[in-house]
């Protein structure tokens, strides 16, 4: 694995219903909290191994067939692309999480195991009651974050970003975190959009064996990253759009974690825009480009008020705030657009 320069901040004293969420934002860095699930009773399980781990988790599996990546050993715990990047390396099945457990437990001392990846499982519908003693308080901040479960063997979910916050608790084995700021995206080498393997674009570098002549800017990219180990029952909070590469270091793994965005629901994501940009934008004259550069910059990466704040207010329309009826006219607006 290679050595990034910087070390995740660790905040020690967190409890899960004192959630230091405003701070964390406003903030804007990753921060290690540490031991702030020690006392999450499937954290307590897992101390006590794999199986009670396992026999933990059966007694909240209400039997719904779950989705899961599965390769063969020569995947080596890596869910990615093929070799020309047309299709991925692991097959997408379904079948219920007590066979999934079963296997994972049968080759728990393979040196070189089959991988084994339920990744973002909703464990309201899977798992229910599973909240009830392993649980991060967002209600008390008025936040709605539903949290997903990650089980598997050692894994590695390669660097890539989420749009929304992110809370992850280690509940079950090590994991390493290496994280780097937004800015790194072009030192990062992300590979194809369509298919990814995790539904976001993932660095197509190796980070257990780095090609820096393919990939010469990575070595930028160390000197911006930051690193930590997390220990069963510590979190890490990893702000919005912060890349990500994660290792699951032990036989058996077992991570909760709590997206939310700072945006109302009725608020669309970023990347639908994205895709209509490289659409009508990307291929260009230079010249136009350029000039579009500054129509987005005056419209929408500077002051959310600038376009709209020598209007009245009863003209300004979508150059003054968003609220949800307007979210519903744009969206209809948009559609109706594409569709001509």
């Amino acid at each position: 694995m290679v050595e990034v320069a910087g070390s995740i901040r660790v905040l020690e004293g967190c409890r899960p219903d004192a959630l230091p969420l405003d701070a964390l934002l406003e903030g804007g860095q990753p921060v290690v909290l540490k031991g702030l699930v020690r006392d999450w009773s499937l954290v307590q399980a897992g101390l006590q191994g794999m199986q009670a781990a396992m026999q933990y988790l059966r007694g909240f599996y209400n039997g719904q067939p779950v989705r899961y990546s599965y390769g063969g050993p020569e995947v080596a715990g890596r869910p990615f692309y093929n070799a020309d990047f047309s299709d991925l390396n692991c097959d997408v099945r379904r079948s219920s999480l007590d066979q999934v457990l079963d296997e994972i437990a049968s080759h728990a001392d393979d040196a070189k195991p089959p991988t084994y990846y339920v990744a973002s499982l909703l464990t309201d519908g899977c798992l229910p009651g599973l909240r009830e003693s392993n649980d991060l308080d967002f209600a008390a901040h008025g936040i709605s974050a539903p949290p997903s479960i990650w089980i598997g063997n050692r894994v590695i979910a390669s660097c890539h970003y989420d749009a929304p916050n992110n809370i992850a608790c280690c509940a079950v084995g090590r994991r390493r975190f290496t994280l780097f700021p937004p800015e790194q995206i072009v030192n990062l080498y992300p590979g194809p959009l369509e298919p990814t393997p995790g539904g976001q674009a993932v660095s197509v570098v190796d980070f257990a064996n780095p090609d820096f002549e393919r990939h010469p800017r990575f070595r930028e990219a160390l000197a911006a990253g930051q690193s930590a180990l997390l220990e069963p029952g510590d979190a890490v909070f990893i702000p919005s759009m912060w890349w990500h590469h994660v290792e699951a270091l032990d036989s058996f793994n077992v991570l909760i974690n709590y997206w939310w965005s700072s945006m109302p629901a009725y608020m669309p994501t970023p990347m639908h825009a994205l895709y209509h940009a490289m659409w009508t934008i990307r291929d260009r004259p230079e010249r136009e480009k350029r000039a579009w550069r500054e129509v987005f910059d005056y419209y929408v990466f500077g002051p959310a008020d600038r376009a709209g704040e020598h209007l009245p207010g009863h003209v300004r329309n979508v150059l003054g705030p968003f609220d949800e009826a307007m979210s519903r006219q744009m969206r209809a607006m948009l559609i109706g657009k594409l569709n001509r």
